[in-house]
């Protein structure tokens, strides 16, 4: 896990023992508790994004074809439900959760049926990538993303094949966090290879 030395997986395991896997944790709990004394930051719901798309030009053509309201239009953009920064080198990977229902044990096929997963995809189109690789310092081939799952999707054995799919090689930039209550694979995962990427 390079010059990180396991730090962060020490740090938790020092949190409380076995009370660090007594309930629930969400993501932003976990890392701000994590990130306590280090370089790293985490942000809740970052809102620089919450404009991106009010100032894109349109052409002549397709002006005079969409409705033009009366007011304004001053908020329409995306926001990421976090970002993690590491404060030294200034990079910022953008994180999404998806928590989702999925087809799992005493369940039907149908349970699957929710769109969550199908949601991020807007994360891979050219002229977001563009855009939080430009922001958050994270180059290409690297992707400037990290994808969270949580709940039955996790398990679901169509949606884990279609995630796994669509990454590809990209192992990095997604995780099943599959027990809410340990913390302990989402905290490896983000030393082997979120890291590395914010250095």
């Amino acid at each position: 896990m390079g010059s990180l030395d396991n730090r962060f997986r020490k740090k938790w395991q020092d949190y409380g023992g076995s009370h660090a896997t007594m309930a629930e944790h969400s993501f932003i709990d976990v890392f701000n508790r994590l990130f306590a004394g280090t370089e790293y930051q985490v942000i809740s719901q970052p809102t620089c994004f919450k404009k991106l798309y009010v100032n894109v030009t349109l052409g002549a053509e397709d002006l005079k074809e969409i409705y033009t309201p009366s007011e304004e239009i001053t908020q329409h953009g995306i926001q990421p439900d976090g970002a993690i920064i590491n404060k030294k080198t200034g990079k910022t990977i953008f994180v999404e959760i998806k928590r989702q229902d999925g087809w799992v044990e005493g369940k039907p096929r149908s349970a699957g049926r929710g769109n969550a997963h199908e949601r991020l995809c807007k994360y891979f189109t050219p002229g977001l990538l563009k855009t939080l690789r430009e922001k958050g310092g994270i180059q290409a081939p690297n992707l400037p993303f990290w994808i969270v799952f949580q709940g039955d999707i996790t398990r679901d054995p169509c949606r884990v094949r279609e995630i796994t799919y669509w990454f590809d090689e990209y192992k990095a930039n997604y995780y099943f966090w599959r027990n809410t209550k340990n913390a302990m694979g989402l905290i490896e995962h983000f030393e082997k290879y979120i890291a590395p990427l914010l250095e």
